[in-house]
């Protein structure tokens, strides 16, 4: 399975893929179903989904159980069908409950994978099938020093006998160990092995039924069963090894994110951007940074962003769902999500942007500033200490420190408008809904709760009264 350039393709309307994602995972300690665990800011079954399109495009099947509708959201905006499993009783059990809908497909050819293995490529998917598809049963295998709680596979004279699970595994009955474990990863002839699910039992350990007692009915069969190798642990291909495994712990799911977050910082580096501390960048996988970009860790860019050529992100920034343009600079500590950064914009250092926030060109947002669901226009600028919610602010406006946007009147959100070349004062507070007109100056100090016409002064604030004799304390006192 090692340096294969097996050619990505759709595998045509006959193949189907079914993903097993209705378990908790409990050993995950989370209330999170398992599948949902995120590693780069993108749930587990999302890297399975996306390894499984290319190949079998809207033929995928996804069976679910534990915090189904929660497990069906995260698939939201994709192709997938959905099976139900009420009691989860194992994997052979999840393969029952989806068979039906499987023949009714006309599926010929079944891929059955795991949902916890986010490692997984497409190109180990089509090297899998490439190897086992004239067998009626292929399973995938991994050879690994210890075997842990992973199935057995028991081998004589190099054929497969049978796949064991770890608890009912017994030397004297099976064999020494030899380290060989099955992957999770099946193929399958569905016209074959159909008729060998009745046949499955909960007779075992756990009281499950388990997809891998289909090999053994299948040898009883006569159908040629066919065990994959996918490599050998102890060589410089432990990572291809490790990658074809599921995830069960914290502790695995960690390791798993930082072999997706170096391999991402080391795709972009290739590609030209300059990635300075690439050992802490973190880019998710539908992140999409242009070469000529220059990132410095620690950083996190998840979602579907986008940093343009040109762009520059400082140290300390999460940037989620968002675009930034040629020739912006993201200083360090900003935090954006869903927001839209034109070219030639300064943002932070210590900078929020929240969803619909939108920077036009060389506009500028500085150091503790927060923006929500309003635009800045061209050459706009909010310096230091502002919130701007729900704003329309045009182009050349200032912003003084300490101003805010009042949007929210305890029931619902308002507009504040600023337009074209205004300047508001510090610590201004401007009423929603308000206009400032074109060219207008909001003195500082000022609440605003009417409309300021265009070139005119606004001053909204109590005259300064000074009282004699208040500036010092009494001797007999302290402060």
């Amino acid at each position: 399975m090692k340096d294969l350039q097996t050619p990505i393709r759709p595998l045509g309307e006959h193949w189907g893929a079914v993903v097993l994602a209705a378990g908790k995972g409990t050993r995950m300690y989370s209330q999170r179903p398992k599948v949902l665990m995120e590693l780069l800011g993108e749930p587990v079954l999302g890297y399975v989904l996306d390894s499984l399109e290319p190949l079998f495009g809207e033929n995928i099947t996804v069976v679910i159980g534990h915090e189904a509708d929660l497990v069906r959201g995260a698939c939201a905006g994709r192709s997938c069908r959905f099976v139900h499993q009420e009691q989860q009783l194992g994997t052979g059990h999840a393969l029952q409950v989806a068979w039906e809908s499987l023949a009714a497909s006309g599926i010929r050819k079944l891929l059955v994978i795991n949902g916890d293995t986010p490692l997984v490529t497409a190109q180990d998917v089509a090297a899998f099938v490439e190897y086992g598809e004239e067998a009626d049963l292929a399973f995938l295998t991994v050879s690994l020093r210890d075997p842990g709680a992973f199935g057995r596979v028991v081998r004589s004279n190099g054929k497969v006998n049978a796949i064991i699970e770890a608890k009912d595994f017994d030397p004297e009955t099976h064999g020494p160990t030899t380290g060989e474990i099955n992957a999770g990863l099946y193929l399958m002839d569905m016209t074959r092995v159909g008729p060998l699910l009745d046949k499955l039992t909960d007779d075992n350990a756990s009281g499950e039924y388990y997809i891998t007692d289909l090999v053994a009915h299948g040898l009883d069969a006569g159908l040629r069963v066919e065990g994959v190798l996918a490599a050998v642990a102890g060589t410089a291909e432990d990572y291809d090894v490790l990658r074809m495994l599921g995830i069960n712990s914290p502790v695995e799911l960690v390791r798993a994110e930082a072999r997706l977050a170096e391999s991402r910082a080391q795709e972009a580096l290739n590609t030209g951007v300059l990635v300075r501390w690439p050992e802490s960048v973190r880019i998710g996988p539908h992140a999409v940074v242009e070469p000529g970009a220059e990132i410095t860790g620690p950083c996190e860019i998840y979602g579907r962003s986008v940093i343009r050529s040109g762009a520059r992100v400082e140290s300390h920034c999460v940037i989620i769902d968002s675009t930034v343009d040629a020739g912006t600079s993201v200083h360090s500590f900003s935090h954006l999500q869903s927001a839209s950064v034109g070219p030639g914009c300064s943002v932070g250092p210590y900078a929020r942007l929240r969803p619909g926030a939108v920077l036009e060109e060389h506009s500028k947002v500085g150091n503790f500033v927060e923006v929500k669901k309003a635009t800045l226009g061209p050459g706009a600028k909010a310096s230091h200490l502002t919130y701007l919610g729900d704003a329309a602010i045009g182009a050349k406006v200032n912003i003084g420190a300490g101003t805010i946007t009042c949007n929210y009147d305890g029931k619902n959100k308002h507009l504040t408008t600023i337009e074209e070349g205004s300047f508001i004062g510090s610590n201004t507070a401007l009423v929603a809904p308000v206009t400032v007109g074109a060219h207008a100056l909001v003195a500082a100090g000022s609440v605003i709760t009417r409309d300021v016409p265009e070139n005119a002064l606004a001053v909204a604030r109590c005259r300064q009264t000074v009282l004699p004799g208040r500036g010092t304390m009494p001797d007999d006192e302290t402060s």
